[in-house]
């Protein structure tokens, strides 16, 4: 039976790196991946999913009006797909993962998330939001912060490593504009 699988983490828990490593032993065994990643995430090449440590494999893009469900039906058509990974599912819109829903439980395909769960004020993302309400399975991807302990927050910060209380919900960076800490470090960060 598919499922709608979630996986969850702070800024570099190696969400890229796990997502790779999971499509590369589909397609090992001769099964088809299909991967998506968000056209907004600029950092890398675009259509690409890269990780920090050097992974990297194409990918369709996805914007907030692109039709999940379409796009798959109609690459379904070429080969049989037998995993969906997407890449940056907190970008996803709550529609969007109702389509991959739709995937799951209509075309027995198992579609398999990765993303960040809040935003650098900890404040859901709408696709992590209905991730969560919907997923099969939830995971979370661990990693630490500067003190040792888990880090589970995404605190924006400055050029000059300052935390950043304001501004717009989505700012793309990488490890120049977010630090992972733990939730007594991003309060204090914020001021508490």
């Amino acid at each position: 039976m598919a499922k709608l699988f979630f996986n969850y983490a702070a800024m570099n828990a190696g969400k890229s790196t796990t997502l790779l490593q999971a499509s590369f032993n589909y397609r090992e065994t001769g099964m088809n991946t299909f991967l998506f990643t968000a056209e907004i995430d600029d950092r890398d090449e675009r259509g690409s999913i890269q990780s920090r440590i050097g992974l990297k494999s194409s990918a369709h893009m996805f914007g907030a009006e692109t039709d999940l469900l379409k796009v798959v039906q109609t690459a379904n058509e070429n080969a049989k797909i037998n995993c969906i990974f997407v890449d940056e599912a907190q970008f996803l819109t709550a529609n969007q993962v109702d389509q991959l829903v739709r995937i799951v439980d209509e075309y027995e395909v198992p579609v398999i998330c990765y993303g960040l769960r809040t935003d650098f004020r900890g404040e859901l993302f709408e696709g992590s939001a209905r991730l969560l309400a919907l997923a099969d399975e939830i995971r979370e991807l661990k990693t630490i912060c500067r003190c040792g302990r888990k880090a589970t927050m995404n605190l924006r910060i400055d050029q000059h490593g300052n935390a950043v209380t304001h501004g717009d919900k989505i700012e793309i960076g990488g490890n120049d504009r977010y630090t992972a800490l733990c939730r007594k470090h991003f309060y204090d960060a914020f001021g508490r």
